[in-house]
């Protein structure tokens, strides 16, 4: 029996259990992956405070440290269900079962798909979802980058120093926070095609053309490969019926990071709302972390 389980060792999951731990509770962090979730999938970052640049990957590190020198236990499972009893939540994974008083939720979210012809049968052979991962693969060739958002456009930066030519596939609504378009502009191996929707990935054993319409008029790019940004989807399909999520799957807390469920709270970019940065992340984390907390404290006092 733990006070708290976190679930999820991203930088909110981590920060829950930082802060959980140093208010004295006893705690573990599950993790289905790998420690610092999408942290491991970022090239450099450059808008958290006390870092002028760092790598996903060094961050990831430096968390992970800082949850270790804890004492606070790493156990890597894949959650699958929590079950609720009168004095203890109940998570199932897939290797074991955990008792908790508390569980906070930091589950992230994965990355959409495109849901075009070609895309699941060549992912692996030239359809990625992350640039940072399989980017070097394709040293000095020729690639698409399909998305609107920072992450489209930072996958496109990432890439121009490895391959010989980007294109960079944009629809007309741009989601951008911390990049411009002069920032694509400063590279002249990225084409940006802005009003663009990708209709087809061709290829045989891998990929070698995306067929895509723009202005009404259907064409086709040589590329060998192809890095799908179009957004995540929140890990919470476990979750439905049991407590509240919005339209598109998001977990809904208060101000204090609390589901609907009691002793269940939810931080970073598995909860509603639009800012999925770091800094949020970790905030809603802190947050989190100190509730759990308090509600254990109220249920040992009684």
């Amino acid at each position: 029996m733990f006070d708290i389980v976190v679930i999820g060792a991203g930088p909110a999951g981590i920060s829950a259990a930082i802060y959980a731990k140093r208010a004295g509770r006893s705690v573990v962090l599950i993790e289905k992956v790998s420690v610092g979730g999408q942290l491991n999938l970022i090239d450099k970052i450059e808008n958290y405070a006390g870092f002028k640049s760092i790598s996903g990957t060094e961050l990831a590190f430096d968390m992970a440290e800082h949850a270790k020198f804890l004492d606070i236990p790493f156990i890597y499972d894949e959650v699958i269900d929590i079950e609720q009893t009168d004095d203890a939540q109940i998570v199932v994974g897939r290797n074991d079962r955990y008792s908790a008083k508390a569980v906070v939720l930091a589950l992230g979210h994965i990355s959409r798909e495109l849901g075009i012809e070609g895309e699941d049968r060549l992912k692996g052979m030239g359809v990625s979802y992350c640039a940072v991962c399989d980017g070097r693969f394709f040293k000095n060739k020729n690639v698409a980058v399909v998305g609107s958002g920072d992450s489209a456009f930072s996958d496109a930066l990432y890439l121009s120093s490895l391959c010989k030519h980007v294109y960079l596939l944009t629809k007309d609504h741009l989601k951008m926070h911390n990049y411009t378009l002069n920032d694509i502009e400063k590279h002249e191996n990225v084409t940006l095609l802005s009003s663009s929707i990708s209709k087809k990935i061709e290829g045989g054993t891998k990929v070698e053309k995306l067929a895509y319409e723009r202005n009404g008029k259907e064409e086709k790019l040589d590329v060998e490969a192809v890095f799908v940004a179009i957004g995540r989807r929140p890990n919470t399909e476990m979750f439905e019926g049991k407590i509240e999520l919005d339209d598109k799957g998001y977990i809904v807390v208060d101000e204090n990071m609390h589901t609907t469920k009691k002793g269940i709270f939810a931080c970073g970019d598995v909860v509603k709302g639009n800012m999925k940065q770091i800094s949020v992340a970790v905030g809603q984390g802190a947050i989190a972390g100190n509730e759990a907390s308090k509600y254990v404290l109220q249920l040992l006092a009684k």
